[in-house]
């Protein structure tokens, strides 16, 4: 595996280091060894998925506050999603600012989110599915989210949404939202 670290510390884009053959293709997408000496660690817990049959359906802003912050490392098995991150960890040099990246089933590419960032998506083809992992369970109490639209995180989604739920359509402003949660 490579892992590109982001301009939001902690944040990687992990590209597979697939062998070919006749046969195919193999490739690693989780070590805990490589992803520790990254300076992750906290193994998956919980698995997810998520399928989206419309272009431009966008989930998010999502994430976990304590005492159940969440990594994921989020990977598309089906279609192309731009996949964004905010990083909400009080004290980074990198508050409040987001990095995006394109994650295809082709390019097997999957995005690192260290915890107390949160993490969102918009399909930019009909029929897209991701796969994820996750190092904390999910836990309502601690579910939180973010408005995907606000000012002031300045989010450039690369197409327009079509379809988005009402609760995350609902979620606070950045800078409304309590320090924390």
């Amino acid at each position: 595996m490579r892992f590109l670290e982001l301009e939001i510390p902690g944040a990687y884009l992990v590209e597979p280091a697939p062998i070919a053959d006749e046969r195919g293709q193999f490739a690693r997408v989780w070590c805990a060894e490589e992803f520790a000496s990254h300076g992750i660690g906290g193994a998956p817990v919980q698995a997810n998925t998520g399928y989206n049959p419309a272009r431009g359906t966008l989930r998010g802003l999502h994430y976990q506050a304590e005492p159940h912050p969440e990594a994921k490392l989020v990977r598309c098995t089906r279609g192309a999603v731009y996949d964004v991150l905010v990083d909400l960890r009080p004290g980074s040099p990198t508050y409040g600012r987001w990095q995006g990246a394109e994650l295809t089933a082709d390019n097997r590419h999957s995005l690192f989110i260290p915890p107390l960032c949160a993490h969102g998506y918009v399909t930019l083809v009909d029929h897209s599915e991701l796969w994820y992992q996750a190092t904390a369970a999910y836990a309502q109490d601690s579910a939180r989210g973010l408005r995907y639209d606000d000012p002031a995180l300045g989010i450039q989604w690369p197409v327009p949404i079509a379809v988005i739920s009402e609760r995350d359509r609902s979620w606070p402003w950045f800078e409304t939202r309590q320090e924390g949660a």
